[in-house]
């Protein structure tokens, strides 16, 4: 079946001598995936490797079999360009680590319209903006609301955040319970949206203490979830 749709890439690993497996969210049909054959040789094939790098937005054409194999794409185009995601060497990074938090949380096949709006308003805010600093704790803190598992607010008064459980408690009930300066600057990121997180004013080593705190409870709620390479860099390059 000829399905025409929009799509977020997540990955694109090399197969073979000049293969592409490439990885993406689409808007119509949730994960999927496609073999582009001889796309790395042949210089009359249509797709371009470009069209395929990390969070790129494109339209696809693609035929879908739905026999649980890899599907092919007839046709892409960009849609979104961006003018500073694969270009700035901070925002590069992030986009990789985005990638690669994305491709190991969403493993679903099924359709979700409202994510992938999200996805998409909040990488064209990145795109946009210059003040960043604090965007993928944010990103991945409302990510969480679509994949399930948004911590419990209604005590966010209480000092201990209960990781396993998903709330905030008045004293620690197993070995999951944090109570530290992660989990005071993670509560000013509840209630706020992209525009405000300039506001929140982090010293490097408690971002990236509060990063660690949020890829550890992605690591309790998501099943075989695993920690993202990409990480140390991108801890380098927010020193």
């Amino acid at each position: 079946m000829l399905v025409t749709t929009k799509a977020i890439v997540f990955s694109a690993l090399k197969y073979a001598e000049a293969d592409l497996i490439v990885t993406c969210f689409t808007e119509s049909s949730g994960l999927r995936s496609y073999l582009l054959r001889n796309i790395l040789k042949s210089k009359k094939n249509t797709l371009k490797t470009s069209y395929f790098q990390p969070l790129t937005q494109l339209e696809l054409i693609t035929l879908h079999r739905d026999k649980g194999t890899l599907e092919h794409i007839k046709e892409a185009r960009i849609i979104n360009p961006y003018q500073t995601l694969h270009t700035q060497v901070v925002k590069g990074t992030l986009v990789i680590f985005i990638a690669e938090m994305l491709k190991n949380s969403i493993k679903e096949e099924a359709i979700d319209k409202v994510l992938y709006s999200y996805l998409e308003n909040a990488l064209n805010w990145l795109d946009n903006h210059e003040d960043i600093a604090n965007f993928h704790i944010l990103f991945l803190l409302k990510l969480s609301t679509y994949l399930g598992f948004y911590p419990d607010t209604s005590t966010i008064d209480k000092e201990y955040f209960n990781l396993l459980e998903g709330n905030f408690q008045s004293s620690s009930t197993n070995n999951y319970c944090e109570k530290s300066k992660a989990v005071k600057a993670l509560k000013q990121f509840f209630g706020i949206d992209f525009d405000a997180v300039h506001y929140i004013n982090l010293t490097k080593k408690i971002r990236l203490n509060t990063l660690n705190l949020l890829i550890m409870y992605y690591q309790l709620h998501l099943h075989n979830f695993q920690k993202p390479k990409s990480l140390l860099v991108l801890n380098q390059i927010f020193q």
